[in-house]
């Protein structure tokens, strides 16, 4: 071998053994050495930081939420752990062996981890905040954060949040939505343009709850800066109860149906043994296969027996009205409610005109029921009111109903006495 050949080599092993000393030294720092062993810990905790603040910027960016915090703690648990791993296989794999097991070295990695796990929140906190204020001077359309009162003072829109789930009310006209459902609206961001009137604010408010979250039915009462001061939802009515009339029934019957019927369509339910027989008259409400499913009278449900099948024979028949106004009902922002006026109540004495629902028809105390009743129709004691209207007019005009009412309240929307809702 050559002079300057073995020169490298020498250099080469020189270099080895001052990178394991290195490495041992990442190892083997101890508290022994109070100086070095802070910074190293200092030095644990702002990559712990800096590692969980990066993850919950990206999880912000890529969910729209908050990272979970147990992920966060893992990250910063991991990277920290895994310096160690790898300064110690290092040393190892240069042949030496340093005091891996020593009492006074697993004491310093247990601290090591114990910093990275403490710091790993503050760390996930600075990062959340910082995503959501940023997604919000850029522009976003949704955010499940608290903003900054900066970002909320330089931005170009109106922020509404939704209040807590103890503070979320259900509608009595529908179904009740689910604690989950709850959960997730509960102080809720969502952005708006900043040049929207109250009336646009309201309406985009509740077209992107249904959208987003699946919501069927929303109550909400906003100020002027976008504070929400009343909130309730609901969810749509699903299955056939909510359109049978009373006391009807619906029945799932093995059939053979003509091939041109179809939901809705008016049938009889016809018997062949022993000999041709018709059983019941009802309502065609789905067809699976062999097995239909029939609205008829409670009496004529009775008659009929899962002992050999039926064949159903279609009738022309006119479009039901009833049924057709509840199908576009159910579909309307709108429902429907029945009120009691009570005596010396804000709407004893007042017309029909002045109200902000629809009224349907009234049915005075002991009289018989008025349907459309003119703009000019004043309003008596006792009187029951159909109204057909919004939620939040309809509960305007429940608490105007009620003695002692004043226009809007925030008791949680209930019913005064004497009102029944359909």
């Amino acid at each position: 071998m050559s002079p300057a050949g073995a020169d490298a080599l020498a250099v080469g092993f020189d270099a080895g053994v001052v990178a394991a000393d290195l490495a041992v030294g990442a190892v083997d720092v101890g508290f022994a050495r109070p100086r070095q062993a802070a910074v190293t810990l200092v030095t644990f905790a702002a990559v712990a930081v800096l590692v969980a603040a990066g993850a919950a910027l990206a999880y912000r960016w890529y969910f729209r939420t908050e990272i979970p915090e147990g992920v966060t703690w893992l990250l910063g648990v991991s990277v920290v752990a895994l310096y160690l791993n790898t300064t110690s296989l290092g040393s190892v794999a240069v042949g030496d062996n340093p005091a891996l097991l020593a009492p006074e070295s697993v004491f310093f990695n247990l601290v090591s981890l114990g910093v990275a796990a403490v710091t790993a929140p503050v760390g996930r906190y600075a990062g959340d905040r910082l995503a959501v204020d940023v997604f919000a001077l850029s522009g976003a359309k949704q955010l499940d954060g608290e903003l900054s009162g900066i970002v909320r003072a330089v931005g170009r829109f109106t922020a509404v949040t939704l209040p807590s789930v103890d503070e979320i009310r259900d509608m009595d006209t529908y179904d009740p939505v689910s604690a989950d459902k709850k959960a997730e609206l509960a102080e809720t961001t969502l952005l708006f343009p900043r040049k929207l009137s109250e009336t646009e604010l309201r309406e985009r408010l509740i077209a992107r709850l249904k959208d987003e979250y699946g919501v069927g039915y929303v109550d909400v009462d906003l100020g002027p800066d976008g504070t929400v001061e009343y909130f309730a939802v609901g969810s749509r009515a699903a299955g056939l109860g909510p359109t049978l009339a009373p006391g009807s029934a619906a029945v799932a019957v093995a059939a053979d149906p003509p091939n041109n019927a179809t939901v809705g369509d008016t049938v009889q339910l016809w018997r062949d043994d022993p000999e041709p027989e018709r059983v019941a008259t009802g309502e065609l409400r789905g067809v699976a296969g062999d097995a239909v499913t029939v609205a008829l009278d409670e009496s004529d449900a009775e008659r009929l027996t899962d002992e050999g099948g039926y064949r159903l024979v279609t009738l022309p028949a006119e479009p039901q009205a009833d049924r057709e106004f509840a199908s576009l009902l159910r579909n309307a922002d709108e429902t429907m409610a029945s009120v009691t006026v009570a005596a010396g109540s804000e709407l004893d004495g007042s017309t029909v005109g002045e109200v902000g629902a629809v009224v349907a028809a009234v049915r005075p105390a002991g009289g018989s029921v008025e349907p459309i009743p003119p703009r000019a129709y004043v309003f008596g004691a006792g009187d029951l009111v159909y109204l057909v209207g919004r939620p939040g007019a309809i509960r305007r005009f429940e608490t105007a109903a009620a003695v002692g009412g004043a226009g809007d309240t925030d008791d949680g929307g209930a019913d005064p006495d004497g009102t029944q809702r359909s």
